[in-house]
């Protein structure tokens, strides 16, 4: 078996080690203009100079409709790939690799920011800068303004600007693009049957439920056939009727099949009202299921804190990586710890850390 500080090779792209960066959402551009700046540059360059072997920038709107608030990040025009490059570029300098989550939220767009307004929550009205949104079907997030159900047109533009987002993200550097089909937003919830009422090629069947995300990873690995494709996946809806693990690993096989490369296995978030069983390593088990069930390679997430907890769960082929969330938020400089830990020697700790690598 693989272990925690072994490099992997995904396509043309080797990444150092399996301890990655997840894409962790700020809403922090106070513009509104969806171009990055010094905050993440600092946020993700942190991380990357703290020895993480993948750093996935947190979902970004594929189109200005796309966000989950106005104040997130974009990629859909020059002055966005642009300040993304010079991200991009520190990322490199640090040697590590560069991801970025592609991301439309669907019905659970236009909110106010989990941060920055004082006690509003929910659908933010077009008085103060919000949108009409737009799902599977019209059926609205609990406490959110209903979508309007995407037309046939309306989902060739959502195909077309993940392509055309794509185009951008390799433009700027990325060496990794990952479709984001987790969490509740537009991808699943045309994956859900609990979101997806529809009664075209779009609904029903879990052929037509997939087809949708299978549109969208065929348009991107059509950009090139070196750069790696993930998926993140919420692997269950924890809901009677919901998406459950089960279909996600089927539907990881056709992704797969479409040119996917790597899975991503979080969960959750389509639906309020259940009941989560949160815990160390609480999401290990459904990485685990797919990887075992569809035969592809996953990364496990979900309150992975230590470098013993890390390292067992790459050693025991549950998953090829871990992503660590809060826990890098808590610590950039995670991954040199946990090689300081384990007693592993990386040739990549900073020349201006090397007074802490022992003792």
């Amino acid at each position: 078996m693989p272990e925690l500080f072994d490099p992997i090779t995904l396509r043309s792209v080797t990444i150092r080690n399996r301890i990655w960066v997840p894409a962790l959402c700020q809403y922090t551009l106070s513009e509104r203009d969806g171009v990055v700046g010094d905050w993440h540059l600092v946020h993700l360059g942190s991380m990357a100079a703290g020895g993480a072997g993948l750093v996935i920038a947190e979902a970004t709107g594929v189109s200005p409709e796309g966000r989950i608030s106005p104040h997130d990040t974009g990629i859909w025009n020059d002055e966005q790939q642009v300040a993304w490059a010079r991200v991009v570029a520190f990322l490199h300098s640090q040697g590590a690799a560069a991801g970025i989550q592609l991301a439309h939220a669907g019905r659970k767009a236009s909110v106010y920011p989990e941060w920055g307004v004082e006690g509003r929550k929910g659908t933010m009205p077009g008085s103060e800068g919000g949108w009409q949104t737009v799902s599977a079907s019209a059926l609205p997030f609990t406490g959110y303004e209903p979508p309007i159900a995407l037309d046939a047109a309306g989902i060739d533009k959502v195909v077309a600007d993940f392509e055309a987002a794509g185009r951008r993200a390799l433009a700027a550097g990325f060496d990794v693009l990952e479709v984001h089909a987790a969490h509740g937003y537009l991808v699943h919830q045309f994956l859900s049957p609990l979101s997806n009422r529809r009664e075209d090629e779009y609904g029903g069947s879990l052929e037509n439920r997939a087809r949708l995300l299978l549109r969208i990873v065929s348009s991107l690995r059509k950009l090139s056939d070196d750069v790696p494709v993930l998926v993140r996946f919420s692997a269950t809806d924890y809901a009677e009727g919901g998406w459950d693990e089960a279909q996600t690993a089927i539907v990881a096989g056709w992704a797969a099949e479409a040119g996917a490369d790597f899975f991503d296995i979080s969960s959750g978030g389509n639906v309020t009202g259940v009941t989560i069983p949160s815990g160390p390593g609480y999401q290990v088990h459904l990485a685990s299921f797919v990887h075992d069930t569809a035969d592809v390679d996953v990364a496990a997430v979900g309150l992975i804190t230590t470098a013993q907890q890390a390292s067992d769960i790459v050693t025991s082929g549950r998953a090829a990586a871990v992503l660590l969330g809060r826990e890098m938020m808590r610590d950039p400089h995670f991954a040199l710890r946990a090689a300081h830990e384990l007693g592993v020697e990386v040739d990549y700790w900073p020349s201006q850390y090397l007074r802490a690598r022992w003792g």
